[in-house]
C-alpha cells in the first residue's frame, strides 16, 4: 500500500510486481527507490512490515483505497521462473532457497547450466522435469511446500479476497500500460506519474540462462495436460487459453464478480 494510502496492490510473483511496486512508491515520493523494490523498508506500506500490517488490514477491510492485482499467462509465468530461480544465480551471488537447486537435480535429474547458469544444457529436458517437481510441490507439498513464484496466481489472489478484501480492478501483465493505467486514472497520487516515461524494472532479467526456444517448444502434451492440472484456476479465472502455448495474451476478459465467487471461498 503507498504511505499516502492511494492505492492497494495484492503482489502476485512473477506478474510484474517489481514495476508495479516502483511506480507505487514514485506516485508518493516522485522518485524511484534505489534498488530492488522487495527490499526497501520505509516508503511503501508492506504486509512483512510489522507497523504496516495494522494499516494495510484496517484500510482492506473497511475498502478505503483503490485494490488491484495483477496476473500473467502460466505458460510464460512457470517458465519464467525455471529460468530465473532454478537455473539463475540470485542477486546475493548463491543459488535460490539454498539447497533446493542440488536437490531438484539429484531428485528429478534436471540441469541448470552449470555453477554460473551459464552452460549449455537440454532446456526443453530439464524444464519438464521441473514442471514434475513444481506439480509434487502444488499437489502433493513434496518434496516441499510450493515456491511463492510458482504457486498459482489465483493462491495469490484469494488470500486478499479471504481476508476481507475486494479487488477494484485486476488486469494483465500481458497488457501492462493499458491496466496499470487504468489504476492510475482511478486514483489521485501525491505526485504525477508519466506511465510513458517509467522503465520496466525486471529485477529477475539476468539471473539465468536465456531462453533458447519459442515458448511453445516446452511444453508437449503431457507438460500441458501438467501446466492445465496446476493452474487450471489461472486459465479459466483470468482468460488464457490452456490449448494454445504460443498465445500468452488473454482470449477474454476478467470478470470481477467471478472471481471474488469462486475465491472467496
Amino acid at each position: 500500500m503507498t504511505t499516502s494510502e492511494s492505492m492497494v496492490y495484492r503482489v502476485v510473483p512473477k506478474c510484474a510486481c517489481s514495476s508495479i511496486g516502483q511506480i507505487m512508491y514514485f506516485s508518493d515520493h516522485g522518485e524511484f527507490f534505489d534498488g530492488d523494490i522487495h527490499d526497501a523498508t520505509s516508503g511503501l506500506h508492506k504486509w512483512a512490515i510489522d507497523d504496516s500490517q495494522s494499516l494495510i488490514a484496517d484500510n482492506v477491510t473497511t475498502h478505503r483505497s483503490y485494490a488491484f492485482t495483477c496476473v500473467r499467462n502460466p505458460y510464460t509465468r512457470i517458465l519464467s521462473s525455471f529460468f530465473d530461480k532454478i537455473c539463475g544465480i540470485q542477486r546475493n551471488g548463491r543459488r535460490y532457497r539454498g539447497n533446493l537447486v542440488p536437490q531438484i537435480i539429484q531428485k528429478y535429474g534436471i540441469e541448470v547450466g552449470g555453477e554460473d547458469g551459464k552452460q549449455e544444457f537440454d532446456q526443453i529436458r530439464s524444464f519438464r522435469r521441473f514442471l514434475l517437481f513444481a506439480r509434487d510441490t502444488i499437489r502433493f507439498r513434496r518434496p516441499m511446500d510450493p515456491d511463492i513464484h510458482w504457486s498459482p496466481v489465483a493462491s495469490h489472489v484469494s488470500t486478499f479476497i479471504a481476508n476481507g478484501g475486494r479487488y477494484d480492478h485486476i488486469f494483465w501483465t500481458e497488457k501492462f500500460n493499458d491496466g496499470m493505467q487504468g489504476v492510475l486514472d482511478a486514483v489521485e497520487t501525491p505526485k504525477p506519474v508519466d506511465l510513458a516515461a517509467i522503465p520496466r524494472f525486471n529485477e529477475s532479467e539476468g539471473h539465468g540462462p536465456k531462453r533458447a526456444h519459442p515458448v511453445e517448444d516446452y511444453f508437449d502434451d503431457l507438460s500441458m495436460h501438467l501446466v492445465y492440472e496446476i493452474y487450471k484456476k489461472d486459465f479459466l479465472l483470468f482468460g488464457y487459453d490452456p490449448q494454445d502455448p504460443s498465445n500468452k495474451m488473454p482470449v477474454r476478459e476478467i470478470d470481477l464478480t467471478e472471481v471474488h465467487a469462486k475465491l472467496g471461498d
